[in-house]
């Protein structure tokens, strides 16, 4: 079993610079396309209600609908773009998405307000999730994890998942100290993907120069807290879905075989049978 832990589907295109292929280079078809011929069973759907897809929650649900045994969704609740973003009423937004969408995890992408995780309003949301046993995918810096960690210590059941290796860097080792301090705290997780974001050279595949971050990552959370990402369709600027598979799967050849396996899938899938509402 292979399991995506980070893919976006949209409508239109949302980066610049313009593409020709707007209205197709981030449909769900494609990915599903990709997945199938590189032999990847599920991909956790991402969404992000960026430019030109304030509807992109109900776009992925209706993904989710069509195509129930390949894609899971993580619903954008209050990213760091929306109006909402840590506004008062934070927790009922996050039920009431929870419910729409019968959801297993949301996505969260945050700033720099680091304070927030600890005011009256984050403890609140973060207590919803909780209540609601969901996955909290969080989209944030190093700067973020002393107090991502004080936050899973007081939500201890709550899977907290970092996305693109929690933001390490090459050669920022004190980066990557911060990150891996994290592993302190059993439920602070981390998404293997974006070695594009990692490397000084965004285009050198197969990556061996984030060979130590990987290392690294993997030494302080182990193969059963780490979860392998593609970041598809956005990955297709540095290279292809299957790159993306094969940078970790074959290149990190210093974890062993088993443990990649876990990587690849079975430490998600495990969270996902423990999360939200059974289907």
């Amino acid at each position: 079993m292979i399991i995506d832990s980070h893919s976006h589907a949209w409508e239109f295109w949302p980066y610049e610079p313009p593409v020709p292929d707007h209205n197709s280079r981030g449909l769900a078809e494609l990915m599903l396309w990709e997945m199938d011929r590189n032999g990847v069973d599920q991909a956790v759907l991402v969404c992000a209600r960026i430019e030109h897809n304030p509807e992109n929650n109900e776009y992925v649900h209706d993904v989710i609908r069509r195509h129930p045994d390949r894609f899971i969704q993580f619903a954008d609740v209050d990213c760091s773009w929306s109006d909402t973003y840590h506004t008062p009423g934070a927790a009922a937004r996050l039920r009431q998405a929870a419910e729409r969408y019968e959801l297993k995890g949301f996505t969260h992408y945050l700033k720099a307000d680091t304070e927030w995780f600890a005011s009256d309003e984050g403890l609140a949301f973060f207590e919803m999730a909780a209540e609601l046993k969901l996955i909290a995918s969080l989209a944030l810096g190093p700067a973020w994890q002393p107090a991502l960690q004080e936050l899973a210590r007081r939500f201890p059941t709550v899977p907290f998942l970092c996305h693109h290796m929690a933001g390490a860097r090459v050669g920022d080792d004190e980066r990557l100290a911060r990150i891996t301090a994290s592993a302190a705290v059993p439920n602070i997780y981390i998404k293997m993907s974006g070695f594009h974001y990692a490397a000084p050279a965004t285009w050198e595949y197969p990556y061996h120069d984030t060979h130590d971050v990987v290392r690294g990552l993997y030494d302080a959370f182990g193969a059963d807290r780490l979860c392998w990402g593609s970041d598809y369709p956005v990955v297709r600027t540095h290279m292809t879905h299957q790159h993306a598979l094969e940078a970790f799967r074959t290149h990190c050849t210093f974890i062993p075989e088993q443990d990649r396996s876990k990587i690849l899938g079975s430490s998600l899938q495990r969270l996902l049978e423990a999360a939200g509402p059974a289907t």
